[in-house]
């Protein structure tokens, strides 16, 4: 069975997602993952922990997995790819949430929206000194800045939940492919 916290952050995504976050009670959140208020209380101290935690589960996974990416020591093209493949996979398993954040993200009080945009700056700069590093070596084009790149690879990823559908015509395997191909392409020296 599923876990109580995994019961309620669900509950909150689905509320979220159809009522927003200010049309959604926590007494509408504990309905819906029956369960009591203080077993919602004992995970979570209030609606917008709620609201931190649905993202910061993902952007803690996908940090952990570039981790884990980046100790394989690859190419700097089969790094890239990895990486991009990781994060389409990740962020399309997720869409729902990561739409529910990031259109409710500024209800977040300065500290949890702090922590949010540190982890995240520190993914983006990660990728960034991987290109940097790439295109000093020669190994990937200058054609555009590694900062350009950076924000090209994560805007698109950043707007997928806007317009991907698992019941689309295409999975997220083979977006990742499509997408590689294209930025693959466009660093080649």
């Amino acid at each position: 069975m599923t876990s109580v916290r995994a019961r309620v952050l669900t509950a909150a995504v689905e509320l979220f997602a159809s009522k927003g976050f200010d049309g959604t009670s926590v007494q509408e959140i504990v309905q819906r993952a029956r369960v009591t208020k203080g077993a919602m209380y004992h995970y979570f101290t209030s609606k917008d922990d709620l609201l931190y935690e649905i993202y910061h589960e993902l952007i803690s996974a996908q940090l952990a997995d570039l981790g884990e990416i980046l100790s394989r020591r690859m190419p700097p093209a089969e790094t890239v790819r990895a990486i991009i493949t990781n994060l389409i996979e990740t962020t399309a398993a997720r869409a729902e949430e990561t739409a529910v954040f990031v259109r409710e993200m500024y209800r977040l009080d300065d500290e949890r929206l702090a922590a949010i945009r540190a982890d995240r700056r520190r993914y983006h700069e990660t990728f960034r000194a991987l290109i940097e590093k790439a295109q000093a070596e020669g190994v990937f084009s200058t054609g555009a800045s590694a900062e350009t790149v950076t924000l090209m690879v994560f805007g698109m990823v950043n707007q997928l939940p806007t317009w991907y559908r698992p019941s689309g015509p295409k999975t997220p395997q083979q977006l990742a492919a499509e997408v590689n191909a294209f930025v693959l392409a466009a660093l080649r020296p």
